[in-house]
């Protein structure tokens, strides 16, 4: 690329002065626990670009975990938000209801996958979400027990965190957790063992899971299954339609809930609306959040009209939850999203960073595999291609020398060694070149 179009501009170190000041402030007044990526301090951000406080130019490939799906500071939404803004705040629908509310429900009941009725209400974050859900799913079916799977993320509130599976950094030191919540085995085609098949091990684990209803829990106690379409924090593991309709079938067959976690994997990341329209499941009820309104708190549980009615009045719901500013910016979001094509363009943006990342792993035996969805791409790196023993010392060398160069991406799995992209859905060609570009020179440097 050529250096009249260079994107990327590091007027200093990382952390320049300003944010070495916010550092200290940072250390004296906000708890250890509370994690960052990137040491600075956000300043503007627009599209697919954020500049901290010292003029520091970055490409976002992060995309707040996957919150900036339309870009940051999209132009419907900003718009969108100055005009509430100068209506009314917050009466709280609890109290006096507002019409943005009921437009997003409306919404979001046409979008989602099936033709059913259905019915959505909403609230802050996606652990709440989970937690709605969970609680929609035991009030309908009068069971308890709830099943989630290896590697999956539902949050860090108590239920969610229970359902859960990462330990470090997500749940060691604060049990004990919920009870009636179960892990099963997702895929992990790339981890399988050695000669056996994709087709094998899906029918394998399908068959653990019906053994599961013999050795653990019956199915007539179990209310929901809950799935990530493609897991996030474990790693952006995409499973096939094969494991997802048979899990789906097995829910049907028991009378169990499924429900689609879709806070990561939703509003167009990975080349449809929702990710499970790749997999042409219709879920029982879907969890929604992060891109969901372009930044703001909000989230979203969406399902067939006769669950989500088993909840009777004040039995769900919360004092902000579907907050008038949250709900103007998710219909702009999806009129975003729609009339700016983004879903192609999900597609597009995949397509560049597999083959670039699949052309790199002809010359770089560490990187181990290369996986995605639309735009939801990763690649695992490994210290031997044979023993797949994971990098995550590689893993987060390349993330913070990606930094100092101006390119914000995060790690992900089970192992740490993952890197994933989460890039706007707006980021132009130019960007996305000039960030693959950057990162391909770290390997050099760093391999």
């Amino acid at each position: 690329m050529s250096t009249t179009t260079k994107t990327i501009e590091l007027k200093t170190s990382i952390p320049g002065p300003k944010a070495e000041a916010l550092l200290e402030r940072r250390a004296n007044n906000v708890p250890v626990g509370v994690s960052n990526n990137v040491p600075s301090f956000a300043a503007k951000g627009n599209g697919a670009i954020l500049e901290d406080v010292d003029g520091n130019v970055y490409i976002d490939l992060a995309g707040a975990i996957g919150t900036q799906n339309t870009g940051h500071c999209p132009p419907k939404v900003v718009e969108a938000l100055t005009e509430q803004i100068q209506k009314y705040l917050h009466p709280g629908f609890n109290v006096m209801m507002y019409e943005p509310y009921i437009e997003l429900a409306e919404k979001l009941n046409e979008i989602t996958p099936g033709s059913h009725a259905k019915k959505t209400f909403f609230l802050n974050s996606g652990a709440e979400a989970v937690e709605n859900a969970v609680k929609i799913a035991r009030k309908y079916t009068g069971r308890k027990a709830i099943l989630s799977f290896d590697r999956a993320f539902h949050g860090r509130t108590l239920l969610a965190m229970s359902l859960t599976s990462k330990v470090k950094p997500y749940k060691f030191g604060f049990g004990p957790f919920a009870p009636d919540t179960y892990k099963v085995r997702y895929p992990y085609y790339y981890r399988a063992p050695f000669g056996v098949s994709q087709e094998e091990l899906d029918a394998n684990l399908l068959h653990q899971l019906e053994d599961f209803f013999k050795s653990e829990v019956p199915a007539e106690e179990i209310a929901a299954i809950i799935m990530e379409p493609v897991q996030g924090e474990g790693g952006f593991i995409v499973p096939s339609k094969t494991f997802v309709q048979g899990v789906k079938r097995i829910c049907e067959q028991n009378g169990i809930l499924f429900i689609a976690d879709e806070i990561q994997t939703g509003f167009g990341r990975t080349g449809k609306m929702f990710a499970i329209e790749h997999f042409d499941v219709v879920p029982d009820l879907m969890t929604m959040s992060k891109s969901i309104a372009a930044g703001l708190p909000l989230s979203a549980v969406t399902g067939r009209a006769e669950i989500m009615d088993a909840a009777a009045p004040g039995e769900i719901g919360g004092t902000y939850g579907g907050s008038p500013l949250g709900c103007v910016a998710g219909l702009k979001v999806i009129e975003t999203i729609e009339e700016d094509q983004l879903l192609d363009r999900a597609n597009v943006i995949g397509e560049k960073i597999i083959s670039r990342f699949n052309s790199l792993k002809e010359t770089y035996d560490v990187i181990g595999d290369v996986r995605g969805l639309g735009a939801m791409c990763a690649v695992e790196l490994v210290k031997d291609p044979q023993t797949k023993e994971p990098d995550k010392d590689l893993t987060n060398k390349l993330v913070a020398e990606c930094q100092k160069q101006g390119v914000i991406v995060l790690s992900a799995g089970l192992y740490g060694n993952v890197l994933r992209f989460l890039s706007p859905l707006v980021i132009t060609d130019e960007q996305l070149d000039e960030a693959l570009d950057t990162i391909e020179s770290i390997f050099k440097k760093l391999v």
